[in-house]
């Protein structure tokens, strides 16, 4: 089950249907389980779709550890970000951004060759990895921001079903493909599996690493 550019702006198109319509006022709730606010997790999702897509934008990726942007937090808390949405634009703005960005993401993915390999934390991985870590990182904060706001959301099962495969190769797929995926990333526990504290992807292409 490939993971494309296709599917990442399918992920982010989800994650603004579900948030277009909050108050400003109650985008300052805590996200989820994270110190963050609600809105310092869309921008943070922001954050995370631009520079996967920034590390394809060089002639030899593996070569460059990150591209060197200044980073900055807002708060001494608040996540460390190399882009910020204009609080001035409101909530519909910075949705704007997280669209604008995934859609980056999207396309890059889509045009570099396949067999590319570029730097992340949890180790290189190929323009289909960095896809699926682009739709993980939606979809599941998209599940905090939710959480922060009382709402009642759930990812599409395939999306879930695609990125588990991708990512988490060695994740048992328990009741739906959407509450494995948010146990694999720590966000609930089930009966038959404790919260996980430490938790990694397997970003290197399948077969490798």
């Amino acid at each position: 089950m490939p993971v494309r550019g296709e599917h990442v702006r399918q992920a982010v198109a989800h994650c603004v249907d579900a948030l277009e319509d909050v108050p400003a006022a109650r985008w300052h709730a805590p996200a989820g389980g994270l110190e963050w606010t609600c809105w310092e997790t869309l921008e943070h999702l922001a954050d995370d779709l631009l520079t996967y897509a920034l590390r394809f934008g060089l002639a030899q990726p593996i070569a460059v550890p990150r591209v060197p942007l200044r980073i900055s937090s807002d708060r001494p808390d608040g996540p460390a970000n190399v882009i910020f949405g204009d609080h001035e634009a409101g909530p519909e703005g910075l949705l704007t951004v997280v669209e604008a960005c995934g859609g980056l993401l999207a396309t890059v993915v889509e045009t570099t060759d396949a067999t590319t390999l570029a730097p992340h934390v949890f180790g290189a991985s190929d323009p289909e990895g960095f896809a699926a870590m682009g739709v993980v990182e939606t979809l599941v904060h998209t599940h905090d921001i939710t959480q922060g706001l009382n709402r009642v959301w759930e990812a599409p099962q395939d999306l879930s079903e695609r990125v588990l495969a991708r990512l988490f190769p060695d994740v048992l797929v328990i009741d739906t493909p959407w509450s494995t995926l948010l146990w694999a990333t720590g966000r609930i526990e089930t009966p038959d599996r404790p919260r996980r504290t430490n938790w990694r992807w397997h970003g290197a292409p399948l077969g490798h690493g």
